[in-house]
């Protein structure tokens, strides 16, 4: 209800690391890098910010369509709830923040390219069969 929502434009930075759990459904997550890119006045020309890195994670259909439809290096449009997490001090003292965004949606950025959209058909499972039949 009080989630923070980001749009975040930026390029996969590594591999979708793909799992389907049979408690939890499918889930997938990648690195997403975003460089943000300025006009600075003084010397007049474009410049590149640093370069912020977070961790996506798509679940269940999303998921899924992620896997078969995206690879390092694409440009992509992600959509969706931002997680902070910290982790305790280790042995040293040090700790550390990651960015994590919860994806709602995520579609390739069509500023950079074209992409070819495929609908997926989904099959009746025998539950729904029987609820469809409840249901009449």
């Amino acid at each position: 209800m009080n989630d923070t929502l980001v749009t975040l434009v930026g390029h996969v930075a590594t591999a979708i690391d793909f799992k389907d759990s049979s408690s939890g459904g499918p889930s997938a997550r990648f690195r997403f890098a975003v460089t943000p890119r300025y006009f600075d006045r003084r010397t007049e020309v474009w410049t590149d910010a640093p370069t912020s890195f977070y961790t996506v994670w798509a679940r269940r259909t999303l998921a899924l369509n992620l896997t078969a439809s995206v690879a390092v290096g694409e440009p992509l449009v992600v959509h969706g709830r931002l997680r902070v997490r910290e982790a305790p001090p280790d042995g040293e003292g040090v700790r550390w923040f990651s960015a994590d965004i919860d994806a709602i949606a995520i579609g390739h950025d069509l500023n950079r390219g074209t992409a070819a959209f495929r609908r997926v058909v989904k099959t009746d499972t025998p539950l729904m069969s029987t609820q469809k039949a409840a249901v009449v």
